[in-house]
């Protein structure tokens, strides 16, 4: 297995698969860069290297007590690319690797990114506070955090039948191959690490990381998005960005990179070339 230890002790795993312009990929919570698994195939074959993170806690990397905020997954995120020295680099984050991806660009990243990409992302803040009055109320995510101390795997199967892929509609077909490796991807993390990671994707404001990334960035959100509602995130996250450019997916859910592969890689291969 490919690991690097971080100055803290922590395993971190990562993929790193062919030659070429590196595209670092920051997945969503509880999961795992088995996540992309659609977008790291596609872009292998376009003769890209490709490196995937598990973020710590989850997948492959260290279940460990602490450290499970966004200062340091950006920093865990920052070891791996100085251990492979990736330079050049377009880092695509989905969901809270969105929210990594911004904090990473923003304290780490200089030199070394060319383009950003933020997927269903959670900045710029997730809560409703009185600053951020479109936000959620934080009785959401106790409401998940109690679910998922009481039951884990019962949730982790229940939020990606549900809204996770816009299941719940109507009409709708689930896709159980996908709901199956969604939970997979989910029991491989630990408890802890993705109890105190609700804090992390719902509380961090990335006000100012926003306003300090400069590299062109492309923020992409399903209209139809049940987790992460665009218009308090995607529509507020490219005004701060000094070089950003907004798509917006008609019904499209929030886990579209598995849903909709075929579109978005599409439009990722577009930006990246561009």
């Amino acid at each position: 297995m490919n690991t690097i230890t971080t100055k803290d002790g922590v395993e971190i795993f990562y993929k790193d698969w062919g030659q070429g312009q590196p595209i670092v990929f920051h997945h969503g919570w509880p999961l795992s860069c088995d996540d992309w698994d659609a977008q790291m195939l596609f872009f292998l074959h376009q003769g890209y290297r490709v490196v995937g993170i598990d973020r710590r806690g989850h997948g492959r990397s260290s279940q460990v007590a602490d450290g499970h905020d966004l200062d340091h997954y950006a920093a865990d995120a920052a070891a791996v690319v100085e251990h492979l020295d990736l330079r050049n680099a377009i880092h695509v984050g989905h969901s809270t690797g969105g929210g990594e991806v911004t904090r990473y660009v923003a304290r780490h990243g200089r030199g070394r990114v060319t383009k950003a990409v933020l997927m269903s992302a959670v900045p710029p803040l997730m809560l409703k506070t009185s600053g951020n009055p479109g936000g959620l109320p934080i009785e959401a995510f106790d409401g998940l955090r109690k679910s998922l101390a009481a039951n884990r795997s019962q949730f982790y199967r229940d939020l990606p039948a549900g809204p996770f892929y816009g299941f719940n509609r109507p009409g709708a077909k689930p896709l159980e191959s996908a709901i199956a490796n969604w939970w997979r991807q989910g029991m491989m993390g630990g408890a802890k690490a993705h109890y105190d990671g609700i804090k992390a994707f719902s509380e961090t404001d990335f006000t100012e990381d926003l306003k300090k990334i400069d590299v062109p960035t492309l923020v992409m959100h399903g209209d139809d998005d049940q987790i992460v509602p665009y218009k308090d995130a995607a529509l507020l996250s490219v005004k701060l960005l000094k070089n950003g450019t907004l798509k917006i997916y008609p019904g499209f859910p929030h886990g579209m990179l598995t849903t909709h592969a075929d579109v978005i890689n599409q439009d990722l291969l577009a930006f990246v070339r561009s």
